[in-house]
């Protein structure tokens, strides 16, 4: 089993899981990097995955609606033509890799991400997370229509996964995250590392995804909301307490202005 990661717009991420025959993807919000991975490949799209309602998320859906394929997404009448809504705890199977899916709402009041416990099989038995817009490499989805006490809920729910989890975020926001986590954090020697690491990905025009879920522990302020310097960063900037929550609202509130 491959996985890729498709760009679309500026910045966006589609994912695609295929076997060489049959193609998964997750958040096909532009129908057409889709399309031509799926002629180069010699693919049939068998499946879709979507996480929330935004227009960058599910604007390519109109194209395969009516042809058969599954697409699974969560209750939300924002989505239309889901032929499977699902929700927490569900699993999802697919040329044997199976699926569960989490209830990870706050960037959006409705929110999914899907889990692939046993990784893609023997190719990367790693776990996999395809996470939409919850939780990004070096920072967090921008709250829209959910709460920030669902967002850090959801942020604490995935932070307990496996250190190696793999994170499929879907937006190529490293390094503009990462000089915010340097603000919040200037003396963490693990922020510079990666920024080099990903530099230099970015160089060659490839993605700094899938991170893991043991880089985020590292790098991530929004993960990091105990640390004694993330807490004094948010204290500095409106945090009414040193209560975690409240450190991740002072960030989150800050991060939206930085």
């Amino acid at each position: 089993m491959k996985l890729i990661a498709l760009p679309a717009f500026t910045d966006n991420y589609i994912w695609m899981l295929h076997d060489g025959q049959q193609a998964l993807v997750v958040d096909p919000g532009d129908a057409t990097p889709v399309q031509e991975a799926l002629r180069a490949l010699e693919l049939d799209l068998t499946a879709i995955l979507v996480t929330h309602h935004h227009p960058d998320h599910i604007g390519g859906l109109p194209t395969w609606q009516g042809r058969g394929i599954p697409i699974h997404g969560p209750a939300d009448e924002r989505i239309s033509g889901l032929t499977h809504i699902v929700g927490e705890g569900d699993r999802l199977s697919w040329r044997g890799l199976d699926f569960t899916v989490m209830d990870t709402p706050g960037h959006t009041r409705v929110h999914l991400s899907y889990l692939l416990p046993e990784g893609l099989g023997q190719s990367d038995p790693h776990p996999h997370l395809f996470c939409g817009d919850t939780l990004f490499s070096a920072g967090c989805g921008r709250i829209f229509d959910g709460t920030p006490d669902q967002l850090y809920d959801s942020l604490m729910r995935l932070a307990s996964l496996p250190d190696d989890t793999r994170i499929c975020a879907t937006h190529e926001y490293t390094l503009s995250n990462l000089r915010f986590a340097q603000a919040v954090e200037p003396r963490n020697p693990d922020m510079g590392r990666h920024q080099a690491h990903c530099e230099a990905l970015r160089a060659r025009q490839l993605p700094t995804l899938p991170s893991t879920l043991r880089t985020e522990r590292l790098i991530n302020p929004f993960l990091r909301c105990t640390q004694s310097e993330v807490v004094a960063s948010a204290l500095a900037h409106g945090a009414q307490d040193a209560d975690p929550r409240s450190v991740f609202v002072a960030l989150r509130q800050w991060k939206n202005q930085f």
